[in-house]
């Protein structure tokens, strides 16, 4: 993975109803979702009462640049789409999503968003009574649950999708196509975004991000609700709603919802909203706070590009201080953890990032960063200022240190690789050989969001208290790991 930068799984995009070129809106609307997931893209469609699938690997513009001509004849009930970011080697096009299941003569397809806590523990029972697995996702364990239960059911899928939920734990948001309708899930606790929007002409779109319904133009009309099934018939188009869980019997110790406060200190991308908050205002904000609690005397704020942008701009506006760019950034080189050895991390994080030496000789520099996981990237960036004539660097990060692992969809490395975990912020400071450094404290980053109650937010990144009980130890599923 990226030496310094937590990775998310990926992106939903689905639409539903639509009478003009759903396939193309999907296809812009996951290319609004690419930040999510690089790794690979994937079309699924109902259409004249079949289903039709298209993945690979790469990014959205790849997978769709061979895209079959057929998936543009016909009638379109609905489609649905997925951006993936994979890791610890499951990056074969057999775990891109959608997935697409033949289940007692129906075909379903299904797109995940999220990681089950609980999956491995699913797998392994599943495994014993017989299943065989395709992939080492996830989400497959979903399917394998629905397929258990189908026939107790009456073949009824919707019936047979809610005994599968409520056997689920963790973040989930699903995407669900099935013979009679297009489906939208999202776990009872809300970690992992997921809004409704409607077109004017009429018909529905579902996206991890509101950004996706602006570049489709649609209309944003509210988030699923955290423990609801939104279901759209392929026949009437009008969306059904109900809530099949409140999480009672699954979550322990959690009133309240556990959104992801990640998204919005680094994930989303500005434009959107999330959990009902502007991602835009609430970075400024948080940029805001961080100048309140750890003023500096500089002569110029610079962010380190792109998350690092509004916090920044908050920053040195709250300190009536100049907003400059002391970085330039290269949007053509490749991600950089496609190099695993140590010694070559920091010459290919400089290849995305090089220091301007015109904007920082001579100044004194506070660089605004998102966060700090490991430090390695953020360690060669500080040399490489100095090394082109800043005369002093000073850091603000706009989120707490990171301490602790995520088991619900973020990809942080294992805790004892997080260098706050190892680290006073003083040592850290040393490290980094940084004049000063300074993180956003919890309560301050929590004020900062408006559209639900601070205590609605997971934090356990930073503290340590976890929503739901995490596994008690992935090493026991060496085998397994979470890659939807």
């Amino acid at each position: 993975m990226h030496p310094n930068k937590a990775g998310e799984y990926c992106g939903l995009c689905g639409i539903s109803g639509f009478s003009g070129d759903s396939v193309a809106l999907v296809a812009e609307g996951l290319l609004a979702l690419q930040h999510r997931g690089q790794e690979a893209a994937g079309v699924l469609i109902y259409s004249d009462s079949k289903m039709k699938l298209h993945k690979r690997k790469g990014t959205v513009s790849e997978a769709m640049s061979d895209i079959p001509s057929d998936f543009f004849t016909g009638r379109i009930e609905a489609a649905m789409g997925h951006v993936r970011y994979g890791t610890y080697g499951g990056v074969g096009v057999e775990n891109a999503q959608p997935l697409m299941v033949s289940m007692a003569g129906f075909q379903i397809g299904i797109a995940h968003n999220g990681t089950l806590s609980n999956a491995g523990f699913l797998r392994d029972e599943l495994q014993r009574q017989g299943a065989i697995f395709m992939t080492n996702t996830d989400t497959e364990v979903v399917l394998h649950l629905m397929s258990r239960h189908l026939e107790q059911t009456g073949f009824n899928i919707r019936e047979a999708l809610e005994i599968a939920l409520n056997k689920l734990q963790g973040a989930y948001c699903f995407l669900l196509m099935t013979p009679d309708g297009f489906y939208a899930v999202r776990d009872p606790l809300g970690f992992r975004p997921l809004n409704l929007g409607r077109f004017e002409e009429g018909g529905w779109i579902v996206a991890s991000e509101t950004l996706a319904f602006d570049v489709c133009g649609a209309e944003y009309l509210r988030e699923i609700k955290a423990g609801e099934i939104l279901y759209i018939p392929h026949d009437t188009f009008i969306p059904e709603s109900e809530r099949f869980s409140n999480g009672a019997n699954l979550f322990r110790n959690r009133p309240g919802l556990a959104q992801c406060i990640f998204e919005h200190v680094y994930f989303a991308r500005p434009g959107s909203r999330i959990f009902g908050d502007s991602v835009y205002t609430t970075r400024l904000a948080m940029g805001r706070r961080l100048a309140k609690e750890y003023p500096v005397e500089c002569d110029i704020v610079a962010p380190v590009p792109d998350s690092g942008m509004f916090a920044a701009m908050g920053f040195a506006r709250e300190l009536g201080l100049p907003f400059d760019m002391c970085f330039t950034r290269n949007h053509y080189v490749g991600r950089t953890f496609i190099d695993p050895t140590s010694a070559r991390r920091a010459t290919m994080v400089m290849r995305k990032l090089q220091p301007i030496p015109e904007a920082v000789k001579g100044k004194r520099l506070c660089v605004v960063e998102d966060s700090i996981v490991r430090g390695t990237t953020s360690r060669a960036r500080i040399r490489a200022l100095r090394e082109a004539g800043a005369s002093e660097v000073h850091m603000r990060v706009s989120c707490p240190p990171h301490k602790y692992g995520c088991y619900f969809g973020i990809d942080f490395p294992e805790p004892s690789k997080l260098i706050a975990r190892n680290f006073s912020v003083e040592e850290i400071a040393e490290q980094l050989e940084l004049d000063s450094l300074g993180y956003l404290s919890k309560d301050g980053m929590l004020s900062c969001v408006r559209a639900h109650n601070p205590c609605d937010y997971c934090t356990a990144c930073f503290d340590g208290e976890y929503p739901v009980r995490p596994p008690e130890l992935y090493a026991e599923y060496d085998g397994y790991k979470s890659h939807s």
